[in-house]
């Protein structure tokens, strides 16, 4: 009997896709205007921030067809050279 599923790669689906986390760092004088970015999704996002040396790593979690969206507001916001990050969130649990 074989699995069907990837144990390596557990993930989420649902009707927009998979379940992913998307990740950028953002130097501070700058995470107001990512914020601002942020809140003009046409999805809820809760980010959650993490503050470290120099910078600021904003985390949510989003489904997969919105990570188009999401570079056209950072693009229109000025936030173009930005990476974004994106992740599994039951690998990300897993390894936190």
């Amino acid at each position: 009997m074989s699995d069907s599923f990837d144990v390596a790669k557990p993930a989420l689906f649902g009707a927009e896709g998979e379940l992913i986390l998307l990740r950028a760092a953002v130097d501070p004088r700058f995470l107001e205007e990512l914020l601002d970015a942020l809140a003009q999704l046409d999805f809820p996002v809760n980010p959650e921030l993490h503050h470290r040396l120099g910078q600021v790593v904003v985390e949510f979690p989003a489904y997969d067809r919105h990570i188009e969206e999401v570079g056209k507001i950072l693009r229109k916001a000025g936030l173009d050279a930005l990476v974004l990050q994106v992740c599994g969130v039951l690998a990300e649990t897993a390894t936190n």
